[in-house]
């Protein structure tokens, strides 16, 4: 998750009005794509690290982000479906619940209803130390 969390960083200056989330996804505990959220309208972190690997043959990968992924469809689509599509993608280790009101927990149950494994709270301190000041949401 500390991975995620330098990836986020990478976000601070670039995303707003989006929050600043980091990804990584790991196979055989290696990271193997990284992703940040970019401009608005553009991809979410999410998004941009399965790209990285869609052509690749992975098998029971993890995914590591510091915010819930998105349960909604705005300028982007919901991120939260996306990596139930990936069907390698096994566990997903979220740092914190994403506080717009029109995610908070959705994007959870939709990976849970798909039977990937969540673990909520990975180091939601760092977490909250390094990207709450800016997790300000806008149409992502």
């Amino acid at each position: 998750m500390r991975e995620a969390i330098l990836e986020g960083r990478k976000a601070l200056s670039k995303c707003a009005p989006n929050p600043p989330v980091g990804c990584v996804i790991v196979c055989d505990e290696k990271i193997i794509s990284r992703g940040y959220t970019s401009e608005k309208g553009k991809y979410h972190a999410e998004a941009i690290a399965l790209e990285k690997i869609r052509d690749l043959d992975y098998k029971n990968l993890a995914m590591f982000v510091t915010l819930e992924p998105c349960s909604f469809q705005g300028k982007t689509p919901s991120c939260a479906k996306t990596i139930v599509q990936k069907k390698e993608i096994k566990n997903v280790y979220v740092g914190i619940i994403d506080p717009h009101p029109k995610n908070q927990g959705n994007g959870i149950n939709i990976l849970t209803d798909a039977n990937i494994d969540i673990e909520i709270g990975i180091l939601k301190d760092e977490i909250y130390e390094e990207l709450n000041d800016f997790l300000i949401h806008g149409d992502s």
